[in-house]
């Protein structure tokens, strides 16, 4: 069995998310995410949260 993402790279903390209703808009939104450059994922990290807090305990 192949290790998740967070368990390969031990991450922990989350400082982006995005919510969707259904799950094939989610799928397609992350797969669009994939396809970037760091440096456009990194400029939407900073629009969505400029100070690159920990988010985790905003997730319910």
């Amino acid at each position: 069995m192949e290790k998740s993402f967070t368990s390969r790279y031990k991450c922990f903390y989350l400082i982006y998310f995005e919510h969707f209703g259904d799950i094939e808009t989610a799928i397609n939104r992350e797969k669009q995410i994939k396809g970037w450059t760091r440096q456009k994922k990194e400029n939407l990290i900073k629009e969505f949260n400029p100070d690159w807090k920990f988010l985790n305990e905003e997730i319910e």
